[in-house]
Parts: structure tokens; sequence; C-alpha cells
């Protein structure tokens, strides 16, 4: 990825300077603590580069990080990666955040997990697991994941989740190779007894975009699987059933775009393996500096790095957003998306059907109607791929 500065940008006199009344609090902390995985999902949100980042944070490291994220107003902690059942230090990292008052979430693979560290993480006050499934198929599963053993232990350890009185949450990336097997992913879901689904339509940022053409389903197949859940969600409700399924639709068949992070710098904070602060997961791609929490404090990150007021306030946007009556609504959209797919993060997302980009959507749209599934093409994500991006 390219790290020069993007062309074409407009005059923005107060860019990446303090902007008064611009910005709330992070009330929700998402810490990254490895980019190690065990599994190659061909969607992860990792960067491309993943391997050529430096060592990890340490324990106590992370520990001031959550307490300076406590201080600022953050209420909700992620344990992310990667996969975070990698790093050794997990029951402590959620100790130390249960007794600073966090409400603490755990997204895992499940891989790695077992019945001793869950209740382990228990014990240490973890609140919440999200468990991820690649498919309701066996053999989809573990073609996505790169392990013929991820499905049954992903099985395994729902059903223990459930076992120790946790929140029963799942989440499963759907897309054109899994989409059409809804039906059978939400009778998994009730046969695990979840109370939570997330049913996410991939979104393509990271090793998803590298994929979008093998990724990206047909707006009739994502038609289909938005009717049919809703139909479940009257059974199972008419059944007395309380599992909530959530469907998230890509933003590609939207004409507006989604207001990415609820505003950049405005509630969400992402802090990298190596320490790097992000408004977002993704931001790391975009050609900003971004601060790192080993050499500036959360509040001074929060506050005053130019990486943060980047994109606070509108000075920063060109036309059409500008003088659009919806700039408030959406903040120009996603800036990752804008760079990825035009190579300037200034422009308005072209999602937008106001973007003079939108013709990149309306393509990317019409290729999945002649696109031959094809799991061979896949870029999957691993150190080996990672190390080809590095090297640029």
């Amino acid at each position: 990825m390219s790290n020069s500065p993007c062309n074409g940008s407009p005059s923005r006199p107060n860019l990446g300077q303090p902007n008064e009344k611009s910005h709330g609090q992070p009330l929700w902390l998402l810490a990254e603590l490895t980019y190690k995985c065990p599994l190659q999902c061909p969607y992860c949100s990792n960067p491309l580069d993943f391997s050529d980042f430096g060592g990890e944070l340490s324990t106590q490291q992370w520990l001031d990080v959550f307490q300076q994220g406590r201080d600022l107003g953050a209420v909700q902690l992620g344990f992310s990666g990667g996969e975070p059942l990698v790093r050794q230090d997990l029951i402590e990292l959620i100790g130390g955040a249960h007794e600073m008052g966090y409400y603490t979430n755990l997204i895992t693979s499940g891989v790695g997990l077992n019945e001793r560290k869950m209740a382990e993480f228990h014990n240490a006050g973890l609140d919440h697991i999200q468990v991820s499934f690649q498919a309701s198929d066996e053999s989809v599963n573990n073609m996505l994941s790169g392990s013929k053993k991820a499905f049954n232990q992903k099985l395994k350890m729902a059903r223990e989740v459930k076992a120790q009185g946790y929140p029963m949450v799942l989440n499963f990336v759907t897309h054109r190779h899994n989409i059409d097997r809804i039906d059978r992913i939400i009778e998994l879901c009730v046969e695990l007894e979840a109370d939570y689904v997330e049913l996410a339509t991939c979104q393509y940022y990271g090793w998803a975009f590298e994929n979008v053409e093998q990724l990206l389903p047909t707006r009739s197949q994502l038609e289909r699987a938005e009717r049919i859940t809703n139909e479940y969600r009257e059974k199972l409700a008419a059944a007395g059933n309380p599992i909530k399924l959530i469907f998230v639709t890509p933003d590609y068949y939207e004409e507006r775009p989604k207001g990415c992070m609820n505003g950049w710098g405005q509630v969400f904070l992402t802090v990298t393996p190596d320490g790097k602060a992000l408004p977002c997961h993704s931001a790391r791609m975009l050609p900003i500096e971004f601060p790192n929490v080993a050499e500036m404090t959360l509040q001074d990150i929060w506050d005053n790095s130019p990486g943060f007021n980047h994109f606070r306030g509108d000075s920063w946007m060109k036309e059409p957003c500008r003088s659009c009556d919806e700039k408030e609504k959406d903040f120009g959209g996603c800036h990752c998306q804008a760079y990825m797919l035009t190579g300037d993060m200034y422009n308005a997302d072209p999602v937008c059907s106001k973007s003079e980009h939108h013709d990149l959507i309306v393509n990317a749209r019409n290729a999945a109607e002649t696109v031959v599934d094809d799991p061979s093409q896949f870029t999957f994500r691993n150190e080996r791929n990672s190390k080809v991006f590095a090297k640029g």
C-alpha cells in the first residue's frame, strides 16, 4: 500500500488541529491484542501487510491503556485480533479490565478455546463471548478458515458458552459462498440456542477488498437472504423464541453511505497490537500519521492528535459533500473506502449516488452477476501472503 499523500486534496486550513466541541468521548475501546491467528479467512479486516509490523504491547502497557480509556469515559472493551486467545496474558487483561469497571467482550473464532479457559475467563469477570463461524456447512467453513478442525471446535465452544452462562452471541460473515444457505445458518443458531446472531454481510475492507469479486453476492442473493431472515424472525417470534437476528447489509447495495463509526473520532477508539491508536479498525491503511499509545496519552491522542482530528467537523469536505444537506448524517461516508476505490481519502464515499465515482460501485454490482464461484481464486489471509503485500 502506498504511503504517499493523496492528490487533489482541498484546502484545509484547520486540518489536524483541535476543533472545540467537535467530538465526544470514546465510549467503545477495541483492543486488537495481536495480529496472530490460526485461521486464514479471506475477508479478515486486519491490514494486508500485518506481517510488517513490530512487537506487541506488553501486559502492563495494555492495562495502562485500559485505565486511560476508563478515565476518558470508555465503558465497553472488546478483546480482538487476529485471535486474542493467542495472548498468554488474556486472563490478566480480562481481570484488570473488569476491576476498572468495563463491560468486556471477547471476539473469537473459538479456535484455542476450551472449557477450562472459558471458566477462568468467567471467574476473571469476562461478560460476553462472541464466537464467529465461516458457514453452517462444515466443508465450506473449514475451506474458508484453512482448518479441518475449525467447524467442530466452533460448535463445541458455542455450546460451552451457553453452558457456562454467557450470553450466546454468534457471528456469521455472509457472502456469495454461503449466503444461499442463510436458512441453514439460522437453523444452526436456533439449535445452538443463540441469544443474538449477527448475519453480517461482508464489508469490503482489508483482505475482503482483495477478494471482493469472490465475496460480493448478487442483489437477488441479498434480497432472498433478507426475506428469509424476516420470515424466520416472524416464525421464531410466534413460537416465543427470543433469539435476535441482526441482518447487516453491505453498503455496496446502498445509494447513501453509512455514517462510518458514528463519525470519525466521536465514540470509537481502536488500539492495534503495536500500539497505534485509530478512529476505526481499518484506518491504518490511510496516508495519515497516527499516534502510538507508547508515546502519547490517550487523552492527548483523542483531543489533540492530527490523526484523530483529521476528519472531525466538515472543513475537510470537497463537493458534493461540502454542500450536501445529508453531510451531518453520513459525514461524507467511509474515508477508507474512498481511498481504496479512488485513491483519494477526501473524496465522497463512492457508495453515495452523488459521488462522481459511484460507477465503481455500480460496476462491482454488475460484475457480481457474472462471476463464477471459484474458491481457488481467494487470496487467503496468512503470513506468506501478507509478506508479499508488505514488500509492495
